[in-house]
Formats: structure tokens, C-alpha cells, sequence
């Protein structure tokens, strides 16, 4: 994408000698929105980014993995500071236009002489073809790098979108959910690129859960750099716009669920029928967030009576004798009524998929909600129990 530069390097942060640093790079200060976690436990290069994300730009994201900085005090605040120092000598650019961002284990203080070395070197890597290691380097538990790209029109001009995102564990829908990067070429106000990009997030990545535990470090951040020409600045190219980051930021948000920690399967859970918007989410995120259902799944179990139990302890309005459950097209409950052994050994084939979706209809009102979460296997388990050895 025209402007943007990435890199990605080896700094020796990571115990495993993995690429563990990564840049974004944008010729020209870039109109910038973030988003970042809600959990009051905030890493050191959040709490500097929702200050420096005030003034509406950036020029260059230094990510790490390996390490969070997260409870580590005023050292990890003068740590992060001084790593936007670094990267604003070697950039030429002022600090303030230097956001970080960190993911790995919580406690430990960042090895700041590998920021020293490593900083200088990956200025050096920085190249318009570079995000594929960028990606690889701000992995931590994740299987394979998450990159989608998305072109549009408006105005007889063509726009581009690219989003990078990394996470695997430690995921809840409470804000972004894990560090996801989006460049765009648009020409865009940061106030209406923020706009844009929380309701992009609310149907998206807040809208999908693994663990059901939200990160320290969680970060949704948005560069648009205008080198498109293609302005955002009336009702259709907001529309345009709107439409394209929605499936960009919903297509990574997919990557990170079907990339769970010892995920097996991916399910889409639809509450429909709600007297509320609030019931229908508070249903469908009580669902997925079920460790009940989620080992049923990873079994092929259709215990359709975790569902119903889960929706019921939501505190959504529910009426039992109302219910519809369905397992892709097939009825497994139909107005509270299980519809017996077939219907249950129909369903249970379509639980050896690998993408399943569960419809739960309340029969109380019209509005509807989704989640987007995955099973639960023994190798979440294992991954996590051995993850700082």
C-alpha cells in the first residue's frame, strides 16, 4: 500500500528466537484511531498510547512480542517512553508520533537492550513488502500470521484496507480483544476514522471470545495516510468506507477465533427473537463464553441443555416453552420441546464439522445478536499450564 512501510526482525526478546519486533512505518504523519483494553490492569504501552492517540496521528508502531510490559510500574513507562525515543532518532520524527505496543508475559521487565540493538536494525528491514514479517514477529501462541487486504470505489477511485492482527489466547470480547493494526490509504478525519472504527469493533472483535479473559494489552489502532486521494468526508463515502473496514476488521476478528489455543472447531452462536438488543448480546455472549459448551463441542456432544441453561443464567429475558434451537438448518428444540434421538443423531453429524452455527430463537422480539467463539480441548489447557516455562 502506497506510503506504508513494515518490518519485522529477530531482537532476541523471545526465548524461542522467533521474529519477536515488528514496524509500521507511514511516510507522512497519518490520521490515527485506537481503541485499547478495558481491563483496569493496563500494560505500560497502553496507558502512553491512549495519551499520544489524543492528538489524532502517528507515524510509526513499534510492536514486541515475548514480553507485555504490563505491571511492571514507572520502569516500564520510561521503558516504553525511551523505545519511542529510539525510534523517533533513527525515523527522524518527532516521539510523539511513535506509538508502542507489547504482547507476551505480564511481569517482566522489557530487555531494553535488545530494544537498543534491535530498534536501529529494523529500520534498516523497512519495506513496502515487508508486512508478512511484520506479522510473523508480533505472534506469540498463534499458528500463522493474520493479514487481510480489501480494495473499494468511491468516486471512480480505488482505496485500500489492510489489517494485521495477532491472537490466539487470552481472548475476550471487551474492547479489541488482542493487538490488530489497520492501514488505509483514505483521506479521513481522525475523529471520523475513530467513529468508523468503533462500530467496526462492536461487530466484530467485540463480538468473539476464546478464554473469556480479557488481555492487559489490547489494542485496535487505525492509520490512514490519504495517498488514495480518495476523500471520506460526506454520508455515501462513509458508507463506502464503513462498509470495507466492517468486513476487514470482521474477517480478522474470524482469524483469531479459528486460530484459538488448541481450538478444533469454529462456531457461530445467533440468539434471534430477543425482546432487546441487550438480551440477544447478553445470550449470545453467556453462550460462548460457556466452558460447558465448549467442551461439549470439542466432544461433538449436542447437549443442547448447556445452551438452553446458559441463555437462561444470562439475565436475558427468556421463556423456555419458546425456544428454537437449531444446529445449522436442523431443529434440535423447537418451542422448548426436544425433538428426540433423529433429530439429536442429525445433529450430532453436523458436529464433526469444522464451522458450525447455532441458532437460538427466543420467540420474544425481533432483535438478534451474535458470537463468533471456539471449543475447548486439552490443548488449551497444556499450551497455557506450560506458557512462561
Amino acid at each position: 500500500m502506497k506510503g506504508f512501510k513494515f518490518a519485522g526482525i529477530c531482537a532476541g526478546i523471545k526465548k524461542n528466537g522467533g521474529k519477536d519486533l515488528g514496524l509500521i512505518y507511514c511516510e507522512k504523519p497519518a490520521a490515527a484511531a485506537a481503541l485499547f483494553t478495558r481491563n483496569k490492569v493496563m500494560a505500560a504501552p497502553v496507558l502512553l498510547g491512549k495519551e499520544k492517540i489524543k492528538k489524532g496521528f502517528c507515524q510509526a508502531v513499534l510492536v514486541n512480542s515475548g514480553n507485555a510490559n504490563c505491571f511492571t510500574g514507572k520502569k516500564g513507562i520510561d521503558d516504553a517512553i525511551t523505545c519511542s525515543k529510539l525510534l523517533g532518532d533513527c525515523l527522524d520524527i518527532d516521539e510523539d508520533l511513535v506509538l508502542v505496543s507489547s504482547t507476551g508475559v505480564i511481569g517482566a521487565n522489557l530487555p531494553m537492550d535488545k530494544f537498543e540493538a534491535g530498534i536501529p536494525e529494523i529500520v534498516k528491514h523497512l519495506s513496502s513488502e515487508g508486512m508478512d514479517d511484520f506479522a510473523d514477529a508480533i505472534l506469540t501462541t498463534d499458528t500463522h500470521r493474520k493479514i487481510i487486504k480489501k480494495t473499494g470505489e468511491i468516486r471512480n477511485k480505488i482505496f485500500s484496507i489492510m489489517g494485521i492482527a495477532k491472537g490466539s489466547g487470552m481472548i475476550r470480547p471487551n474492547m479489541a480483544t488482542m493487538l490488530a493494526f489497520i492501514c488505509t490509504d483514505v483521506d479521513i478525519l481522525p475523529q471520523d476514522l475513530k467513529m468508523c472504527l468503533s462500530a467496526a469493533n462492536e461487530k466484530s472483535f467485540n463480538r468473539i471470545t476464546i478464554d473469556g479473559d480479557t488481555s492487559t494489552n489490547d489494542t485496535l489502532l487505525a492509520l490512514a495516510n490519504g495517498s488514495s486521494g480518495v476523500k471520506i468526508n460526506d454520508t455515501d463515502s462513509n458508507i463506502v468506507f464503513q462498509n470495507a473496514l466492517d468486513e476487514v476488521c470482521f474477517q480478522l476478528a474470524k482469524m483469531v477465533v479459528k486460530d484459538g489455543e488448541g481450538a478444533t472447531k469454529f462456531v457461530q452462536i445467533i440468539v434471534k427473537g430477543a425482546e432487546t438488543k441487550e438480551d440477544a448480546f447478553k445470550a449470545s455472549e453467556a453462550i460462548a463464553h460457556s466452558n460447558l459448551v465448549k467442551t461439549a463441542i470439542y466432544g461433538e456432544d449436542p447437549n443442547w441443555g448447556r445452551i438452553t441453561a446458559a441463555a437462561g443464567r444470562s439475565g436475558a429475558q427468556v421463556v423456555p416453552e419458546k425456544m428454537d434451537l437449531f444446529f445449522d438448518h436442523q431443529p434440535l428444540v423447537l418451542k422448548g420441546n426436544w425433538m428426540g434421538p433423529e433429530a439429536e443423531k442429525k445433529t450430532a453429524q453436523i458436529m464433526k464439522k469444522n464451522e458450525i452455527i447455532i441458532t437460538l430463537d427466543l420467540n420474544l422480539g425481533k432483535e438478534t445478536d451474535r458470537f463468533l467463539f471456539c471449543d475447548f480441548s486439552e490443548n488449551y489447557v497444556k499450551i497455557n499450564a506450560e506458557y512462561r516455562s
